[in-house]
């Protein structure tokens, strides 16, 4: 179960709004360098506002632009735990699961829910909830290979648990 305060964002939320393409050669040495511009131009100082576990609630289109996969790994590294949106970017989507970081879609949740809003993220149940309005939304639960990934953490302690599945070419 995921629980943490929303935060609202509208529609086509670009990876350079995550982290402006200025910064991508900054992961060379360190993502810590990359945290403090973090959503910088959405919502100055998110980085250091976002507590653990807080939920992105957006609107359509979320995650569009560049694959940068330093997108969705700071927002993990933040704090957000996972992020509600009407429809996503396929780069961004496989990305944030890549990850770990749990990217879920839901129609009404992004239309009643404002920042501040306490959201729950059910994902066994296939529920999401904002507390504070009283108002819940099923979701389509994730395929049996999405769900294995993001209950591992991501792709990679996937494979260290594991070893490759098999739509990654492994026996595992």
């Amino acid at each position: 179960m995921i629980r943490g305060r929303c935060w609202k964002l509208g529609d086509n939320v670009s990876t350079d709004h995550i982290i402006s393409g200025k910064y991508k050669f900054s992961a060379i040495d360190s993502l810590d360098s990359m945290i403090p511009h973090v959503l910088e131009e959405v919502i100055p100082g998110f980085h250091e506002k976002v507590s653990r576990g807080d939920v992105i609630v957006a609107g359509r289109n979320f995650g569009k632009g560049s694959s940068r996969e330093q997108a969705p790994r700071l927002l993990k590294i933040v704090g957000v735990s996972a992020v509600v949106a009407k429809s996503f970017a396929h780069i961004f989507y496989r990305n944030a699961v890549n990850i770990g970081l749990p990217v879920v879609v839901a129609q009404r949740i992004p239309e009643v829910s404002e920042t501040g809003d306490i959201i729950e993220v059910d994902l066994e149940s296939g529920v999401v909830r904002n507390v504070t309005k009283g108002f819940e939304e099923r979701i389509s639960p994730f395929p049996r290979e999405i769900a294995a990934i993001l209950k591992t953490g991501g792709i990679v302690e996937y494979i260290k648990l594991y070893g490759a599945p098999p739509w990654l070419g492994g026996t595992g």
